[in-house]
């Protein structure tokens, strides 16, 4: 027997009301549909379900046995609906942003402000990712939008804002000869030559691109580096850089993270800047992903128009 719930509505109304035709205007239905109805259920059910005659309309006992159970089935398929409506909202509201470390730089209260003062009801969800996914969730879909260090790999699927571009540090243990050398320099800092025998720690490999660009390959004319660890996290570089297991490039933004208890940061002459991005999925054409782009093309504006993709 395959009931739908306009039978158990008509049903319910014309059991509460005991009269087709205030039923009938109650559900905004003509009364000879609304009887075709009833009697259509009737042969589904396999038995009348009212009484009726000239005066008076009465449910029969199978009537009375069914409708607790019409109302309880109505009332769920209601909370049914709500339910749905609500995730429905939530899911056209929420806007999941993926990152490997909190950016700082005061760069989530400046784009959460640009963000809702377009779409009051935006509520933006932080999502913290592991080291291993340079893409802080974009590829596997589980973030919306994504604070990534570029580059980004297999670029094409991406569109992107550079946010910020700094300098790029060397992490160094306090007692590291290389500290003396800097402090006695003008700039302060160190050439990436000084650094290419030391042992540096790398991002997982499956960082791919961007375990490279830490490791400034770019800049070390086809000479292997040396791998001290691997590190997941910035508290696990600290401790790699504080126990002399490797030195690590970081961007200048990102030192206080990494820089106390017997760690320092000097700067390196001799490879290019870092660049920090606010990334989507290209095909991603959903209200609050352009919005929260377009912010962060705002907060970036001082970046030059090559640091942004269309």
């Amino acid at each position: 027997m395959d009931v739908h719930g306009r039978d158990l509505r008509y049903f319910t109304a014309v059991a509460e009301e005991l009269n087709f035709t205030r039923a009938a205007e109650r559900l905004f239905v003509s009364q000879p549909a609304l009887s075709k109805q009833i009697r259509m259920l009737e042969r589904q059910v396999g038995a009348p379900l009212f009484h009726r005659n000239r005066r008076a309309v009465r449910l029969t006992a199978v009537g009375q046995a069914l409708l607790p159970h019409a109302h309880g089935m109505l009332a769920a398929w209601e909370a049914a609906e709500t339910a749905m409506d609500e995730a429905k909202a939530a899911e056209l509201h929420t806007l999941v942003i993926g990152m490997s470390t909190s950016p700082g730089r005061g760069l989530l209260p400046a784009l959460r402000t640009r963000l809702v003062s377009r779409y009051p009801a935006a509520r933006p969800v932080l999502r913290q990712v592991n080291w291993g996914d340079p893409t802080a969730g974009l590829a596997d879909g589980s973030s919306d939008v994504a604070f990534v260090w570029l580059p980004l790999p297999d670029g094409d699927p991406y569109r992107y804002a550079v946010v910020a571009q700094e300098p790029r540090l060397v992490a160094l243990p306090q007692e590291h000869p290389l500290t003396v050398r800097a402090a006695a320099d003008r700039e302060g800092a160190v050439d990436f030559t000084d650094l290419l025998e030391e042992p540096f720690l790398a991002l997982p490999p499956e960082a791919g691109a961007l375990r490279d660009y830490w490791l400034a390959l770019d800049a070390r004319d086809g000479r292997a580096p040396r791998i001290g660890g691997v590190v997941g996290s910035a508290e696990e570089t600290h401790e790699g850089v504080a126990n002399g297991q490797g030195v690590a490039l970081l961007a200048a933004g990102n030192a206080p993270l990494v820089v106390r208890e017997q760690v320092i940061a000097v700067p390196v002459r001799g490879i290019s800047p870092s660049r920090l991005a606010v990334a989507a999925r290209r095909e991603d054409e959903r209200p609050l992903v352009v919005a929260y782009l377009a912010a962060a093309a705002k907060v970036g504006s001082g970046n030059s128009p090559s640091d942004r993709l269309p």
